[in-house]
C-alpha cells in the first residue's frame, strides 16, 4: 500500500472516530413547552394586530381558541396537583398545532385591517388596535380578555361598514358621534383589562 493511500484511509477511520464524538456535543434542540409555544402564538397574533394582517374578527376567533387551550391547560393541572401528564401535553400540543395553522392562515388571506385609516373614526380604531397589540405582546391582556375586546372592536367595525355602505360611504354627524360614545367604552375596557390582576 501506498504512502497516499495510507494517508487517506488514517484520514477517514479519524473522521469516522470524530462523527460520533461531534454528535454527542452538539445537544438536540428540545421540543417548545406548552408555555413557550403559547407566548409564540400570542407574539405572532400581535405581530398580526400591529401588521394589519389580522382583523378584529380574525383576532376575536383567535384569542377565543387560545382561551379553550388555556382553559382546558388550567383543568388538566387541576386534577394533577399542578402538573400534565404527557398525554395531556401531548393534546394541547395538537390543538396548538391547529390554532398556529389558523394564525398563518388568517395573517395570509385577503382580509386586513387597514394600518393607515384617513379619517377620525379609522384613526381611532387603529389606535385602539395598536393598543391591543401592545397589551398581547406585554402579557397584559389575556387571550379571553382579547377576544372580548376584539369583538366589540369588530361590532363597531361593522356599524361604522354598513353605516358607510348606506350613506354613499360616509359617517353622518349622528353616526360619528354614536362611534365615538363606542369607542369610548371600549377605549374604557381596554385600559381596565390591561391594569387588573390577571395575566397572560
Amino acid at each position: 500500500m501506498n504512502l497516499q493511500k495510507k494517508g487517506f484511509i488514517l484520514t477517514a477511520v479519524m473522521a469516522g472516530l470524530m462523527l460520533p464524538a461531534a454528535a454527542q456535543t452538539t445537544p438536540a434542540t428540545p421540543p417548545a413547552t406548552i408555555n413557550q409555544r403559547k407566548e409564540n402564538q400570542q407574539d405572532r397574533i400581535a405581530n398580526g394586530i400591529q401588521s394589519g394582517q389580522l382583523t378584529a374578527g380574525e383576532t376575536r376567533n383567535l384569542e377565543k381558541k387560545e382561551s379553550a387551550i388555556n382553559g382546558e391547560e388550567h383543568d388538566m393541572r387541576k386534577l394533577d396537583n399542578g402538573h400534565l401528564t404527557a398525554a395531556d401535553r401531548a393534546t394541547l400540543h395538537q390543538q396548538q398545532n391547529t390554532v398556529s395553522k389558523d394564525i398563518y392562515q388568517d395573517k395570509h388571506n385577503a382580509r386586513v385591517q387597514n394600518t393607515d385609516p384617513k379619517s377620525e373614526v379609522g384613526q381611532r380604531q387603529r389606535l385602539q388596535q395598536e393598543r391591543i397589540a401592545q397589551g398581547v405582546k406585554s402579557g397584559q391582556l389575556t387571550a379571553g380578555e382579547t377576544a372580548h375586546l376584539e369583538g366589540r372592536e369588530s361590532a363597531i367595525n361593522k356599524e361604522v361598514h354598513n353605516d358607510r355602505a348606506a350613506n354613499g360611504g360616509t359617517l353622518t354627524a349622528a353616526e360619528r358621534r354614536q362611534v365615538n360614545r363606542q369607542q369610548n367604552r371600549t377605549s374604557g375596557a381596554i385600559y381596565r383589562k390591561k391594569h387588573n390582576a390577571r395575566v397572560q
